[in-house]
């Protein structure tokens, strides 16, 4: 692996034990410290994530305009002052303004590092962008982790965690992604770009795969939210439950060489990585829907790892390869935003429909809505001139 990955590698993990340190405690800043209700909470929150994908599609195009060094200081910069700011002033309505800035730059962000990542180490596939996920999950886990401790003191103290990291990483952006932008592969701007027939198609081939994208997310978007609220309601203690994050953050990073394998023997190719990922997403939530007690949800947790490990770094491999010359960023910004937008719509309509319904009848919808996300992964190349890249794309270990 290229020394400039590394960098990124190190960048990305500090850069999300920045957030990482904020964002678990956001509802209960808001309802408990701020006195506003859970709904007003939920609202601010998707404020921030609707930011962050507007920050994701601008960090695409400044990436394929500007370049990614520029970009990401950029993302950097408008989250920095965001953060120090909060240290002195996270009253409201001051609170909003601030995560709405916070969303917006680190939205700026990603899809600057990914677009990089895929750049520096073209042959590396999809290996280049699996890097980069496990190091958001290390940043994750580490984040949360030390986050709850420092706010368990003081949220002050949290404000102020989640400023120094910041800064820590505009250092390293600083001193570090200079070089790698000058080294990376030159490209033409998207200005310049031909946005011929066999361009479009190649945009339009992302947006279906990015519709069971976002569709996956949907569901994802359940455990953190729906799925956390329904284990409660079975008297599962909720230190058990944060043991099931610390499942999947310890499978993520344990369980790598056992995904290297899958997907050198079995799955070769990006859309058979996918479709069993898919599938395997599909049968964690048919094992939710029957769970009652911890050991069902473990299951549940550890089949759901396994099939986020798979789908995860194959839609930003398949983006880079789809992305025509000098779209990259856009490419990469395009993917961020269906994510994120996954998210922001998960834990609307699973709350919705939790409070209208039943649990069940929204574990339904979500199996039917991952089932329509791997339709949507078989036909998404079809139109294609020619075979997508990605359908010849083997992974070496």
């Amino acid at each position: 692996m290229p020394r400039s990955l590394w960098l990124l590698v190190i960048g990305t993990v500090i850069n999300v034990m920045a957030a990482s340190f904020l964002w678990p405690i956001n509802t209960i800043y808001i309802h408990e410290h701020l006195g506003k209700s859970l709904t007003v909470a939920g609202i601010v929150l998707m404020l921030n994530a609707a930011a962050t994908v507007v920050g994701n599609l601008v960090g695409g195009v400044l990436f394929d305009r500007i370049g990614g060094f520029k970009s990401i200081i950029l993302g950097i910069v408008i989250t920095l002052v965001s953060v120090v700011t909060l240290m002195f002033f996270h009253g409201w309505p001051i609170y909003i303004y601030l995560l709405i800035f916070i969303g917006f730059g680190s939205g700026i962000v990603f899809p600057a590092t990914y677009a990089l990542a895929g750049t520096v180490w073209p042959e590396g596939g999809r290996k280049a962008f699996n890097v980069i996920y496990v190091a958001q999950n290390v940043g994750v886990a580490v984040g949360a982790s030390l986050g709850g401790i420092v706010a368990s003191i003081s949220f002050q103290y949290s404000f102020v965690a989640n400023a120094v990291f910041y800064v820590v990483f505009f250092i390293i952006a600083l001193l570090g992604y200079r070089n790698i932008d000058a080294r990376k592969a030159s490209h033409a701007s998207i200005l310049n770009q031909n946005t011929g027939t066999k361009s479009s198609r190649k945009f339009t081939a992302l947006a279906i795969l990015c519709i069971g994208y976002l569709l996956c997310w949907v569901g994802y978007a359940q455990w953190p939210s729906t799925i956390a609220s329904h284990t409660q309601n079975l008297n599962i203690p909720l230190n058990q439950y944060s043991v099931l994050w610390t499942v999947n953050g310890a499978l993520i990073l344990c369980a790598q060489p056992l995904i290297t394998q899958f997907v050198k023997y079995v799955a070769k190719t990006l859309k058979q990585q996918m479709i069993v990922g898919f599938i395997l997403l599909i049968v964690s939530f048919v094992v939710t829907a029957f769970a009652e007690q911890f050991s069902g949800f473990l299951i549940a947790m550890i089949i759901l790892t396994f099939g986020e490990m798979l789908v995860w770094p194959a839609v930003p491999t398949v983006a880079d390869d789809l992305a025509p010359n000098g779209r990259q960023g856009f490419y990469q910004g395009f993917v961020n935003s269906a994510a994120t937008g996954g998210k922001m719509i998960g834990p609307l309509l699973g709350g919705i429909i939790a409070d209208y319904y039943h649990m069940n009848y929204l574990f339904m919808i979500i199996i039917s809505l991952l089932t329509i996300g791997i339709f949507t992964t078989l036909i998404y190349d079809r139109k294609l001139k020619y075979p997508a890249k990605t359908e010849e794309i083997t992974v070496h270990s």
